[in-house]
């Protein structure tokens, strides 16, 4: 069975979090075009939040917006790469016409499968760019903002856990950077009212699954102790907690939503190599094989 024929709809979720827990407050989901960040968007505005998402294809804004239109569900979108500076301050220049947005969820990045021994320059440079100087560039602008209007905010960036996933040490080097950023600013910015956390998901079934091939798709189940993939809402729901009101003592953290994966060390996007196949079924039969 493949978990893309199973991709959760956001309007059919049940939020667990209180209702209009986020009344009155303003929600910046960057990265909203994607499945993470449009059940972001989905859950911000359904607890009552006013909700802005951005993103570098128009095209999947818009079926989010016109999705929550839909359900009486209001939301903004603007373009953007995360990668130019120079748009990401266009981005918020336009945001803070009604003043800073109260949470920035960074969900905006991008990774491709492939054994590190083959990943190309171009493409290394890429994923860094995208994933850890387009995190940095979204929230120091969001930091700046705040600094200036005199006022806190919450910003929470979604990485990847540094344990336990294989076959993408591209984004795993950028994403560890970011959760390092995000260690030391959570101390630097706290005398600004600044709270800075990260959410690292497990495998989560999203549309962003279909780069991997089917028969790693398949496997994704068996990536955790729990033995389930888990969902876009699931993440939302960690990320909001955390960004907002219920979360006001938290700052500084990573939080694995991932099912243990980190603890059981099978979460690979690609092939499982053949060397690691055999101590699997070495360890298994409980003797010692060699594997050359």
């Amino acid at each position: 069975m493949d978990p893309l024929d199973h991709l959760e709809d956001p309007a059919e979720q049940r939020p667990n979090l209180a209702a209009e827990s986020f009344a009155g407050r303003t929600v910046l989901v960057v990265g909203g075009g994607g499945s993470i960040g449009a059940a972001c968007a989905w859950l911000a505005a359904r607890l009552g939040a006013k909700v802005i998402i951005a993103g570098r294809k128009a095209e999947k804004l818009q079926a989010v917006v016109s999705a929550m239109a839909g359900r009486d569900l209001a939301c903004q979108a603007f373009t953007v790469d995360i990668r130019e500076r120079a748009a990401v301050e266009s981005l918020f220049d336009q945001v803070n016409e009604s003043g800073p947005p109260d949470v920035v969820i960074q969900s905006a990045g991008g990774q491709y499968p492939s054994p590190a021994i083959d990943i190309a320059e171009k493409g290394w440079n890429a994923v860094v760019n995208t994933n850890l100087t387009g995190s940095f560039n979204v929230m120091q602008c969001a930091a700046r903002r705040w600094r200036d209007a005199g006022r806190g905010g919450s910003l929470v960036n979604i990485v990847v856990s540094p344990r336990g996933l294989h076959g993408v040490a591209h984004t795993v080097a950028a994403r560890a950077g970011v959760v390092a950023f995000s260690e030391a600013v959570a101390v630097e910015w706290a005398p600004l009212g600044i709270r800075v956390n990260c959410i690292a998901p497990g495998v989560i079934v999203s549309a962003g699954w279909a780069v991997y091939r089917p028969e790693v798709r398949a496997l994704y189940q068996n990536a955790n102790p729990m033995r389930e993939a888990g969902t876009p809402w699931q993440i939302a729901e960690a990320a909001l907690f955390v960004g907002g009101p219920a979360g006001a003592f938290i700052t500084g953290e990573t939080l694995e939503v991932s099912g243990g994966g980190p603890l059981w060390g099978e979460g690979w996007t690609v092939p499982k190599p053949e060397w690691f196949k055999e101590a699997t079924r070495a360890l298994d039969a409980g003797g010692v094989s060699d594997p050359s």
